[in-house]
């Protein structure tokens, strides 16, 4: 009995690519998960324990899973696009990591979502009209300072996604505006 040829693919193309992704992505993706306590910080709903869960949905998980995944997160930890939690500044590392994996289906909205923590000052704003926000037990301007200040860090973040004009490409540009105000005054 005769079988139709099997097709297969050339794998030249797949090997460079995954050299060169190997070059940028982090060996062991979300391998720190695990060192932060994150039962015990707050995100918008309460704890912030299933953010781990979220962020591997995101990692590994197809398209409409992970998009789902990535709006649940920026609910908890950027809800509205501008109101961070305290759970948002240990959440940034794993969003850098998330936007250097090219595997990852919703890497420009990652950007994105880096970008608008590196913009929100709602709390901080909201303090200087009412000073006594500052004098709370949980202090959101804290949190939001850290989280712009965890974004900060990744300066060289943009410089390592796509300078061209591709969703991620644009979305690369609008971090480096955020991380870069200089751009913006321009």
């Amino acid at each position: 009995m005769r079988t139709a040829p099997t097709h297969q693919p050339s794998t030249e193309r797949n090997q460079h690519s995954q050299r060169a992704d190997h070059e940028t992505a982090p060996a062991e993706p979300l391998r720190g998960l695990g060192e932060v306590p994150w039962p015990d910080l707050a995100d918008s709903t309460g704890s912030a324990a299933a953010i781990p869960l979220l962020l591997n949905k995101i990692a590994w998980g197809g398209a409409p899973t992970a998009a789902a995944a990535l709006g649940e997160l920026r609910d908890r930890i950027c809800q509205y696009g501008f109101v961070v939690a305290q759970a948002t500044a240990a959440t940034v590392p794993f969003l850098a990591e998330l936007a250097r994996l090219p595997h990852v289906t919703c890497r420009p909205e990652v950007v994105r979502l880096l970008a608008s923590i590196a913009h929100a000052d709602q709390w901080e704003r909201t303090a200087s009209a009412y000073p006594k926000l500052l004098n709370h037990r949980e202090n959101p301007v804290a949190w939001e300072r850290a989280a712009r200040e965890a974004v900060r860090e990744l300066r060289g973040l943009p410089d390592q996604l796509p300078a061209d004009e591709s969703e991620l490409g644009r979305a690369a540009a609008e971090l480096a505006r955020a991380l870069d105000p200089a751009l913006t005054a321009g």
